[in-house]
């Protein structure tokens, strides 16, 4: 049986007065869709799965790493890239990405070979002297995506990474994480139905801060034999 790169027992953290609840394990080559309305619960688990909130119970392992007892390690296994891209618009690409390659420690003589390998899977090899800021929202887009996997690390965390995207750039955003998955786990957090459909292996589905479904996508596009209603 495949190790589980990610594991999630009995996880909740209350914020104000919700609460994000989840239990679940993520295996190598496996993109996960998380799914759920606007204020489900998504935008809670991400962050605390990333290690930017403490859980309030549970736990989480990263790689074998529990992201409380061994941060630093378990962060290491990890790209993360949040709901509104850390990109820094006066930089240009190549400068904020060798900014971001120091960041995660990665040595001086890989920083360069480094820098190609992910312009070259995130479509950005003809814009590196641009700036950030003169770019289109995708290739900004592309660009956070680039920050997150520049450490080549197992384990990716995209969320909501296609908001505001015209069609042409979601498409091509959603074959980039299609290509991640073949190399590496990936969680999707989205509220978008389709956007799991066509580019997740398996979906969890939460609602009101509670974990509703838990299942394959050839189970959610067949029906199952539940419905949920996800929405309002």
């Amino acid at each position: 049986m495949t190790e589980a790169l990610v594991q999630v027992e009995n996880l909740s953290r209350y914020y104000q007065q919700n609460r994000a609840i989840s239990h679940f394990s993520l295996k190598a080559g496996e993109v996960l869709g998380f799914l759920g309305p606007n204020g489900g619960g998504k935008s809670t688990t991400t962050p605390v799965i990333s290690g930017n909130l403490a859980p309030s119970e549970g736990e989480v392992s990263i790689a074998g790493h529990d992201i409380i007892e061994a941060p630093r390690a378990a962060k290491a296994q990890l790209g993360y890239l949040p709901e509104h891209p850390p990109v820094y618009r006066e930089a240009s690409v190549d400068e904020y990405l060798k900014y971001c390659a120091r960041l995660h420690r990665i040595a001086a003589g890989r920083r360069e070979s480094a820098l190609e390998r992910v312009k070259q899977q995130c479509g950005l090899t003809s814009v590196g002297e641009r700036l950030i800021g003169n770019l289109s929202k995708g290739y900004q887009q592309r660009v956070g995506i680039a920050q997150a996997i520049i450490h080549d690390p197992p384990v990716v965390i995209l969320d909501e990474p296609t908001v505001g995207l015209d069609p042409i750039q979601i498409r091509e955003i959603r074959e980039l994480i299609r290509s991640l998955g073949s190399e590496r786990s990936v969680i999707l957090s989205t509220h978008i139905l389709s956007e799991v459909q066509t580019t997740c292996d398996r979906v969890l589905i939460v609602r009101a801060g509670e974990l509703i479904y838990n299942a394959s996508i050839e189970s959610l596009n067949q029906g199952h034999e539940h419905s949920y209603t996800v929405g309002l």
